[in-house]
């Protein structure tokens, strides 16, 4: 190393030393937000697995029907048998 660029040299490392420093503080800003969208996810994932017992429940339970459904006449609500019939 010659003497006379050791100035230079510091001046190029303070500069990388920055650099880096504003880089770890974005990733470290960038990490945090990922994580909070992470917690927000499973949140709403397990509001979904709580649910969904119930909708399988439902599902499998026999259908309500009225008497004009069971005919062929179609209202609004739908009317589908279960395998148990």
């Amino acid at each position: 190393m010659d003497p006379k660029h050791t100035g230079e040299i510091l001046k190029h490392l303070e500069k990388q030393n920055e650099l880096l420093s504003e880089s770890r503080s974005l990733i470290f800003h960038e990490l945090h937000k990922l994580q909070v969208e992470e917690e927000m996810l499973m949140r709403k994932f397990h509001e979904l697995m709580q649910a969904r017992p119930l909708n399988e429940k439902n599902k499998n339970s026999d259908p309500v029907c009225s008497e004009d459904d069971q005919k062929g006449n179609t209202s609004d609500l739908v009317c589908e048998k279960s395998n148990a019939q």
